[in-house]
């Protein structure tokens, strides 16, 4: 784990070679099959194949348990604490970090066969299959497996955690015996305390936080059921699991229960002959609280089991199935001439909403609830790429993201008084709303993390005129943010308002001066924070914000400082930033990324080279501040500084790409972002997904080639596709309406699905949709953005790998 830096940070092996290099996946629209079990790769598989509804996460871990790369079992906010390690304390610091642990392991079900345990490791294993399928929203799994005593079963599980019903999770567990009689025990376990894998980051204290982290508070067993009810030791939260059990099969089966502290165990012993088959389905069901009683908890998880069965396995089926119908209708991307990039979409979609459904004021983990990296914290990445998509695909989920910000608002005020500061300061790295990061210069000086937040505000707001959010959360969070930046900003003697001192996007530039990402956000903020000031002003009273206050806002957002070099006739991307040396980028091997585990920061801030996008996202997301000449000049000079030692930047470059009409390129950084994880670019799927890229996908696809901007509160496209894309599809939600684009070369058909009409631009020009009366827009022949362009360059080494139309990956074929 490296502690000190925040998502962004990965760990590249050789520049941007594939770790897989021979795939088990085969290439299907609505799925990811496993056709071969591979396990020097059973890690990497174990994130792409998690199940999780954002409250619980159950990692793609084999159903024996054994072998396993790293076992996860995780609930939204559930961690434990540990101090941080400073060599040299200082004033403002924060002293705890928050890590992500795992709660009671509920997915075990171990399986005897003649006495002799079902391993894939031994034995003969004649087939296996996992499937994740998008639509149906499970993880199935089939197994033919021979024991060494030359005893043959077929193993066909399926997994399910619900979306529907919070706290459940599910499996059926089915064995057939093939050809002769056997003798079968099945072991279905609630474990605590499992050994965590070795910890990589050299701190003794981090293998205390995860060695034995939970306290059995109570345990019990009847029948075919268990219970345990823990508490973590310094956070002092506690979790009660349950599960229950419906058994089918020879009525010679055995069942019973046992309990210990660290340990529920329903144990069914039944002999099945040639062509028989015993099928367990396990209901298991979660609950936490840092308030509530083990006896409130027991209940909790209890009434939970009791509606899980009610609802019984195939009702559960049903409300998945039906639920991720009614979320593929809004959310889709269709895509025709590249089926791999199809896949890729659908699982990053999938996952997206694994992360956030119900994950309900809580954080949503950059890695989501798929693995340990990251300790499990938050970051700005959650409101600027997740939540970017969420709003136009499942925008409740935003508002429920956005509250668990405001429920942490006073920790965020306390943490800006501590620094001198009024208003908010919201935490770059946390899990309950704590700062958590060490590293002051990635950490405190990233401000723009209250940007980020007021940014998801203001785009939510846009997107579904939710006054009822405006005034109970928005208003507050919009006002908070703002004040920060007045605080934190002064004006210089030319009269413009400055923000010295900050760390933006890049953390290759750190604690620098007027960057230019943070100050438009900033301004954008503070702009907003005005307007809602102004429509509420009962609700600004009780805030204490008056007509001063106000003027304040808006007469630092209209003279903010915006560096631009003339000479060079870019933006620099902080005050003095082009002035720097340039980074030595042709001696500088593939071997030496990321820069910032082979060289030190003091050589990295003080050069021009750039971790990820920065200005280049500063032009995606306030696109009104810059000319269309200038949104060319600075993304063909920061293409050659930027180097991706980050999952951040592709889906960004991909965006601007097509916008200044770099298309082919545009292609290439779409296909980095969408298999980011599916072919584990960065070598660290192993800890969980990338979910920022994830929804990266969707962005470079929709806000790329789609060319979707939400400016003056209409939203507005601009569609270009590549060679290769023969259509593209997708869904927007909007003011109420859902509106369907479909594009191709030659044309695009805007078609309102639900709702009223809505006013749109297609490439600057208003058209109006309505149920039943589709605008078919002809491709635009002077759109001066596809006017012929030298290509830009890259750092040396660090292009994005070049797509070509037309190649997909197939099963065993090289990635």
């Amino acid at each position: 784990m490296h502690w000190l830096t925040d998502p962004s940070d990965e760990f590249f092996a050789s520049g941007r070679a594939h770790v897989i290099e021979q795939s088990t996946f085969s290439v299907e629209p609505w799925c990811l099959r496993e056709t071969e079990l591979d396990l020097d790769l059973l890690a990497q598989s174990e994130s792409l194949f998690t199940l999780s509804n954002g409250h619980i996460g159950w990692r793609g871990n084999l159903d024996e348990g054994d072998p396993h790369g790293l076992i996860g079992s995780y609930l939204g906010g559930v961690h434990e604490l540990r101090p941080l390690p400073y060599a040299e304390a200082g004033y403002g610091y924060p002293v705890s970090d928050e890590v992500m642990i795992n709660v009671t392991n509920g997915k075990l079900i171990r399986l005897l066969v003649d006495d002799e345990p079902f391993d894939v490791r031994y034995g003969e294993l004649t087939a296996h299959e996992r499937l994740l399928d998008f639509r149906a929203g499970v993880l199935e799994r089939r197994v033919e497996w021979t024991s060494p005593s030359n005893r043959k079963i077929r193993v066909n599980s399926t997994r399910l955690v619900s979306l529907v019903q919070r706290s459940v999770a599910a499996v059926s567990f089915e064995v057939e015996a093939v050809d002769q009689s056997v003798r079968l025990v099945v072991q279905s376990e609630l474990v605590v305390n499992e050994s965590p894998p070795p910890s990589t980051s050299g701190d003794p204290r981090m293998a205390a936080v995860l060695e034995s982290p939970w306290l059995s508070r109570s345990y019990s067993s009847t029948g075919a059921s268990a219970e345990l009810v823990h508490r973590t030791t310094a956070s002092k939260l506690r979790v009660a699991a349950a599960m229950d059990h419906v058994v089918e099969g020879p009525a010679n089966a055995q069942v019973e229960s046992e309990s210990f502290p660290d340990l529920g165990r329903v144990t069914v012993t039944v002999t099945l002959q040639p062509g028989e088959c015993l099928r367990v389905v396990k209901y298991v069901t979660y609950g936490w609280s840092a308030q509530r009683t083990k006896e409130a908890l027991r209940d909790q998880v209890d009434a939970a089991l009791t509606v899980a069965r009610q609802t019984g396995w195939d009702g559960l089926l049903t409300e998945q199935r039906e639920y991720l119908d009614d979320f593929w209708s809004r959310a889709d991307v269709e895509i025709d001439g590249d089926e791999e990039i199809q896949q890729a979409a659908r699982f990053s979609l999938f996952h997206v909403l694994q992360a956030s459904a119900r994950s309900e004021r809580r954080a949503i983990p950059a890695k989501g609830l798929t693995g340990t990296g990251y300790a499990g914290h938050a970051f700005w990445d959650t409101e600027t790429y997740v939540l970017a998509v969420l709003s136009y695909t499942m925008p409740e989920a935003v508002a429920h993201a956005l509250e668990w910000r405001h429920s942490s608002l006073s920790l965020a005020l306390e943490r800006a008084e501590q620094l001198g500061l009024k208003g908010a300061a919201f935490p770059w790295r946390t899990i309950t709303g704590a700062e958590c990061s060490a590293y002051w210069p990635a950490g405190t000086a990233a401000f723009h993390v209250g940007a980020d937040v007021a940014d998801a505000v203001v785009r939510y707001l846009h997107v579904t005129q939710d006054t009822t959010f405006e005034e109970k959360y928005g208003h507050e969070l919009l006002v908070q943010t703002a004040r920060l930046w007045r605080s934190l900003g002064h004006y210089d003697l030319h009269g413009g308002f400055r923000i010295d001192g900050v760390t933006g996007p890049d953390e290759y530039s750190a604690v620098a001066d007027n960057n230019v990402y943070t100050n438009l956000m900033a301004q954008q903020n503070l702009r907003a924070a005005a307007d809602v000031a102004e429509r509420y002003p009962e609700r600004s009273r009780q805030l204490l914000v008056d007509g001063d206050e106000v003027a304040a806002w808006r007469e630092a957002a209209d003279t903010m400082v915006l560096p631009f070099d003339d000479t060079l006739g870019v933006h620099a991307q902080s005050e003095r930033f082009t002035n720097h040396q340039l980074w030595d980028f042709a001696s500088t091997g593939p071997d030496k990324y990321p820069l910032l585990l082979h060289f030190p920061y003091f050589d990295l801030y003080r050069k021009q080279v750039v971790k990820q996008a920065d200005l280049v996202l500063a032009m995606y997301l306030r696109g009104d501040a810059f000319s269309a000449e200038q949104k060319r000049a600075n993304f063909d000079y920061y293409e050659r500084l930027t180097v991706r030692d980050s999952s951040l930047s592709a889906c960004t470059q991909a965006v601007m790409a097509a916008e200044v009409g770099h298309l082919a390129l545009a292609y290439d950084y779409l296909a980095e972002a969408a298999l980011m994880d599916l072919d584990d670019l960065e070598h660290n799927t192993r800890d969980g997904l990338h979910v920022a890229s994830l929804a990266g996908t969707w962005i470079a696809l929709v806000a790329g080639l789609g060319g979707l901007r939400e400016r003056d509160e209409t939203l507005q496209f601009s569609p270009r596709l590549p060679q290769g894309i023969t259509r593209l599809a997708f869904s927007v939600i909007f003011r109420g309406r859902r509106l369907r684009v479909e594009t191709t070369p030659e044309a695009t058909v805007y078609t309102v699905t639900d709702g009223e009409a809505l006013d749109l631009f297609h490439f600057g020009d208003s058209i109006t949709v309505s149920i039943g009366r589709p605008v078919v827009c002809p491709r635009v022949a002077n759109d001066p953005s596809t006017s012929p362009l030298l290509a830009p360059s890259q750092p040396s080494g660090r292009a994005p790998v070049h797509r070509e139309p037309g190649v997909n990956r197939e099963p065993g074929a090289s990635s």
